[in-house]
């Protein structure tokens, strides 16, 4: 049997993947292991989304190839979407990749390393549009949290983006598969499920009841002991409906904190970029929003520099952040990607795509400002995230705050506190951006 080592790059449904990739072979007998050097294969799980994603993945494969020609590395197998979106390419051009699988292949993980083990090469490229294989998952979230997925590919068809070929069409998994494998993980000591898809708000039109059912699972989470946070992400704007609303208002579980990817927010882009809706519709959603939960945290992902945005455009789209004054904010200079209708339509260069994005930084990091500042003398519910040697404190996260992409909260306690518990703490300060706070009770 052999030593696996894994790279998991990209979104956290990629991560799902790595992690269910990892079950499998520490199924068939092989030691899945923390490190890579060391080991008889590394899987490099990619991204392939925009050139930033696509640089990093070949950088990693790089990396891995210089390992190996060190001897610090077997074979190395290269998957995810970098994989399946070159697919003669990756082997082509990098010889130092010795197999590939497709998002379609995943399943297919074993016989893959078994194959590169006994000195062949490897390339498969399954249906990305078969039905998900349910499976087991090793963790590579600390004990406390985890990503659910609960549907892949994605219908939604938006002019700059390659998702769909990579991933397939839209495939909800079923209620029940998603319930248990939430029961699974609650009992091992899960207590914030993060709830993933490419677009969860969809999760259930493709099943029998051609209905949206992500209401009817966030409630049926809800049931399951153990969990404490139930945190919804990528949820897109136009499927947002008052039950969802109600529901996450209701559910006490349901943290009150929403991942809405509207991209921009004048109505001729977001016409030509196949998006539905409109910034009055926006505008509304937010203020209906707002109005049930009065302190949802509301994070978005923006494109600056999409075909149609001139400075008219682009001054609307920062206006509307101004105005709208939304908690989280990532915003990412427009990527042509080959193969998609927004590469053969008109945009501004890269450079100043780039410049956009770091005035919607600034924007951004003023109304964060505002926000901590609001925060201050506030109890807050805290989840303890870990302990950082070097400051000497610990640290966590409140309702606001998903995991590696939002901030955290310094804790000054007399106490010493542990990994995966929930505190409660006065906010007190604001350190570079992020929040610090005095804990005034623990709780289990």
């Amino acid at each position: 049997m052999a030593k696996i080592g894994f790279i998991s790059l990209g979104c956290a449904k990629n991560q799902v993947d790595c992690e269910r990739m990892m079950y499998r072979l520490q199924e068939a007998g092989h030691t899945v292991c923390p490190d890579v050097a060391g080991t008889d294969v590394v899987v490099v799980n990619t991204c392939g989304f925009i050139d930033s994603a696509k640089k990093e993945a070949i950088d990693a494969i790089l990396r891995a190839g210089y390992l190996k020609e060190q001897g610090l590395v077997g074979k190395i197998l290269v998957t995810g979407c970098l994989s399946q979106r070159y697919q003669q390419q990756v082997m082509e051009e990098m010889p130092e990749v010795d197999g590939v699988l497709g998002t379609g292949s995943y399943t297919r993980i074993v016989a893959a390393v078994e194959a590169l083990l006994q000195g062949d090469t490897y390339s498969e490229f399954g249906d990305i549009d078969a039905p998900e294989v349910e499976t087991g998952r090793i963790l590579t979230t600390p004990e406390h949290y985890a990503f659910l997925k609960i549907a892949e590919g994605c219908d939604n068809h938006c002019a700059y983006c390659v998702i769909p070929s990579l991933r397939g069409k839209y495939r909800s998994r079923s209620m029940d598969d998603v319930l248990y494998e939430a029961r699974v993980l609650a009992a091992n000591g899960v207590k914030e499920l993060i709830v993933v898809a490419q677009d969860t708000s969809r999760y259930g039109t493709d099943l029998p009841e051609k209905r949206r059912l992500l209401p009817e699972l966030l409630r049926a989470l809800c049931q399951i002991e153990g969990l404490h946070w139930i945190r919804i992400h990528y949820v897109y704007p136009d499927e947002i409906d008052d039950d969802l609303i109600d529901t996450m208002a209701s559910e006490e579980k349901i943290v009150k904190y929403l991942d809405i990817p509207i991209q921009h927010c004048n109505d001729k882009i977001l016409t030509l970029m196949n998006r539905r809706g409109s910034r009055k519709y926006l505008e509304e959603l937010f203020g209906r929003l707002r109005a049930k939960m009065p302190d949802i945290v509301l994070r978005t992902s923006l494109i600056t520099g999409l075909p149609g945005e001139g400075e008219a455009e682009f001054e609307e789209l920062c206006d509307f952040l101004r105005a709208q004054k939304l908690e989280r904010v990532g915003a990412f200079p427009f990527s042509p990607e080959e193969g998609t209708p927004a590469a053969e339509m008109d945009h501004v260069d890269f450079d100043e795509a780039v410049r956009r994005a770091q005035v919607v930084e600034e924007i951004q990091s003023r109304i964060m400002d505002e926000y901590n500042e609001k925060m201050q003398g506030r109890t807050l519910e805290v989840l303890v995230d870990g302990f950082d040697e070097e400051i000497g404190q610990f640290f966590g996260r409140t309702y606001g705050d998903s995991p590696d992409i939002d901030g955290i909260v310094w804790l000054a306690s007399e106490e010493p506190l542990t990994e995966g518990t929930f505190v409660r703490a006065v906010i007190d300060g604001n350190v570079d951006g992020d929040l610090s706070g005095y804990v005034v009770e623990a709780e289990q």
